[in-house]
């Protein structure tokens, strides 16, 4: 990317992650700012009370016969009060910094986790979750950083900059001449070696998210890596990424750490030079230069470049924390789910045969379908889908699903059936709008899916699939996932109608026992009857089974089945299943290959055509 566009960029996440410091904290920003200048004014009142106090009451009392130490100890007791303003001013300020600080990473982090449930299946799809952790932890840290210290150094570094050069000019033009010269030099060396390390500050970070990537894998993946014995390979990748890792932080901080030492030791040589110019004006009787002029202006010379030095030993978590920021900032900034649906799911009640809106639950649903024409026409809930020659591709020019036509009437189980990569799962995916088709029409109760709002539309669809994901909490908290308000009762008799009542009243706490690391204490088929009773709680019209039993024992399968059973009862269902005795019972079995429907029909139908699903059943033909 071109060194321009590449800095245009930086320096807008530099200016969003100050709109958000600037958001809710401006009141603390203007205390810290306040203490800041505090803190300044003190230091350089104090570099430039030396003069003072060694011209006017220290030289005073050389040689003196009778000298009075009294003026000397006010002069001492006013700088000390002088360092204790700039003591506590900074102080301060970094405690009001710390809580802004804190402040703002909470609020990146909620809009970070809000944009999260806002993004597209296809992105989750098609980016790595260790990456995406890595933008909630790491380069929220290298923000931290730059926050909470890097900003107010900068802020104080600028300051004392300004308001010391001012009082150098003042005191002596000559010596000010010197420093700058060695400060263009400074300046020179510090801009070389950080153009040589910002590029590598962004890789760094990449290659900690690809790291976090391949680490969370592996730990997923335990049982696979034993079993397979890939032990030593799975340690080449992780040396081969933590070397990636390991080369990008040497190159970014290889210049950068180079400029602390660079820049010292030019400082202690400018205390070198200015001591021996002022020296030469002071004899020569230059400028009214005197020895308290000098000490102070040594004084003064040293808190001016040890700001700066400040800012080179801080360049690399600003520029590190930089990276970070575009790294969040491009996350943020992703396209979110687009929903242009505007009919909605609501209660309904039948009032003199016509279908009214209510606010109460009946366990009655309606789609609400505004017309252009502002009429409202009230759709009962059905679950009748139907497909028209959809063609549908993951990416363009790749389609995976050509010329779908199929359609499930209200109560009809529909089984779909067919090698890997057929489709089959990218048909429930479209019925879910995890990805939307820009060919054909899917139409739900008479209702283009587009039309319907998402949330509505998944509202009134329940999945099992193959993997089961359980969260931390109890098993009640799991059952009601889809609904919170549910009572006890009812949770209970999702439970039964799963089959799960009896093994969770076993347990230790019942209803109550607590689940982690996605329900590990449980077996297989608990887990999977635990997803089919939350499934039950929220009793959708349409049912999804994915592989919903293909990884469990077929004794546990038998219990699972007629938990399913239950539950499909009176639903439109589509079920994916590679074995192909739970499609039996099915009113029609849809034979996919290569994203084409090649046959169809109920299952004594299909046997007679004796083709493909003839092939499956009597294991002349293998499912892959």
């Amino acid at each position: 990317m071109n060194n321009k566009i590449e800095a245009k960029i930086h320096f807008k996440s530099l200016v969003r992650v100050f709109k958000y410091i600037t958001k809710n904290y401006k009141i603390r920003l203007f205390f810290v700012i306040l203490c800041i200048l505090l803190t300044t004014a003190s230091s350089v009142s104090a570099n430039l009370y030396l003069q003072t106090l060694i011209d006017d009451y220290i030289i005073p009392l050389v040689g003196a016969t009778n000298p009075v130490y009294t003026p000397l100890l006010k002069a001492i007791i006013t700088m000390v009060i002088i360092y204790g303003v700039g003591v506590i001013s900074s102080f301060l300020s970094s405690r009001l910094m710390v809580k802004v600080s804190e402040g703002t990473l909470k609020n990146i982090r909620d809009e970070m986790f809000i944009k999260m449930q806002r993004l597209p299946i296809k992105y989750f799809d098609t980016h790595s979750h260790g990456d995406i952790m890595s933008r909630y932890t790491n380069d929220i840290d290298t923000l931290s950083q730059m926050i909470s210290q890097s900003i107010p150094e900068m802020f104080s570094v600028i300051t004392t900059i300004v308001v010391i050069f001012i009082a150098m000019i003042v005191t002596n033009i000559y010596l000010t001449v010197v420093v700058i010269l060695f400060l263009a030099l400074i300046l020179s060396v510090t801009k070389f070696m950080t153009s040589r390390s910002g590029s590598y500050f962004e890789k760094q970070q990449e290659a900690v998210g690809k790291l976090n990537g391949y680490i969370e894998e592996m730990i997923n993946g335990q049982k696979v890596v034993k079993v397979f014995c890939y032990e030593e390979r799975a340690k080449k990748k992780f040396d081969e990424l933590n070397e990636e890792l390991s080369k990008n932080v040497y190159k970014a901080n290889k210049f950068v750490n180079y400029i602390g030492p660079v820049n010292g030791n030019l400082g202690n040589t400018l205390y070198a030079v200015l001591a021996m110019v002022g020296g030469l004006l002071a004899i020569n009787g230059i400028g009214n230069v005197t020895v308290g002029m000098i000490v102070a202006f040594l004084q003064l010379s040293k808190t001016f470049i040890g700001p700066i030095n400040k800012i080179s030993r801080q360049l690399n978590s600003i520029v590190m924390a930089i990276a970070g920021a575009k790294r969040i900032f491009e996350f943020m900034d992703e396209e979110p789910e687009q929903d242009n649906g505007k009919v909605t799911l609501v209660n309904v009640k039948e009032q003199n045969g016509e279908l009214i809106e209510v606010n109460e639950r009946t366990g009655q649903w309606a789609w609400k379908y505004p017309h252009s024409d502002g009429r409202l026409e009230y759709i009962k809930l059905a679950g009748h889908i139907e497909f028209y020659d959809v063609d549908f591709g993951y990416e363009e020019n790749e389609i995976v699903l050509h010329n779908i036509s199929l359609y499930a009437k209200p109560g009809q189980k529909i089984a779909f059936v067919g090698a890997t990569g057929a489709g089959k799962t990218t048909i429930t995916n479209l019925i879910n709008r995890f990805y939307d088709i820009e060919d054909g029409k899917i139409r739900y109760d008479g209702i283009n899916i587009n039309k319907i709002k998402k949330d509505d539309l998944r509202l009134s669809l329940g999945m099992v699939l193959q993997d089961t994901n359980l969260f931390t909490g109890t098993i009640k908290d799991n059952i009601k996932y889809g609904k919170q308000d549910s009572t006890d009762e009812e949770v209970i008799n999702a439970a039964k109608l799963a089959n799960a009542h009896n093994f969770i009243s076993r347990l230790p706490n019942g209803y109550d026992t607590e689940l982690s690391s996605d329900g590990a204490s449980l077996s297989q088929g608990q887990r999977q009857l635990l997803a089919i009773a939350r499934c039950a709680l929220c009793d959708p019209p349409v049912m999804i089974l994915d592989e919903a039993t293909s990884s469990i024992d077929t004794r546990t399968e038998k219990i699972v089945q007629d938990g399913m059973d239950k539950l499909m009862e009176g639903r439109t269902v589509f079920v994916i299943a590679h074995r192909l005795s739970t499609v039996r019972n099915s009113n029609a079995i849809i034979v996919l290959d290569h994203g084409r429907i090649i046959e169809r029909g109920s299952h004594d139908d299909l046997i007679a055509q004796k083709g493909q699903y003839y092939k499956l059943y009597t294991g002349a033909f293998e499912l892959e």
